[in-house]
């Protein structure tokens, strides 16, 4: 059976942390930022963590 290739979508959006845990960014940050708070803007500079079975599906398609 051949080698099955990486999801190149999902490997452009999430990361896997030194403890496999999976790393994300978080939405509504690209455009129409004047409406949003400041306070709003600086916490989705933050990522997060995937976690249950989106986690799990996600790095089905990392490994593959």
């Amino acid at each position: 059976m051949p080698k099955l290739k990486t999801h190149k979508g999902a490997q452009k959006r999430f990361k896997l942390t030194g403890t496999a845990k999976v790393r994300r960014r978080k939405a509504y940050k690209s455009h129409i930022l004047t409406g949003k708070s400041r306070k709003r803007k600086r916490n989705l500079r933050k990522g997060a963590i995937l976690t249950g079975k989106a986690a799990k599906a996600i790095k089905r398609l990392l490994s593959q």
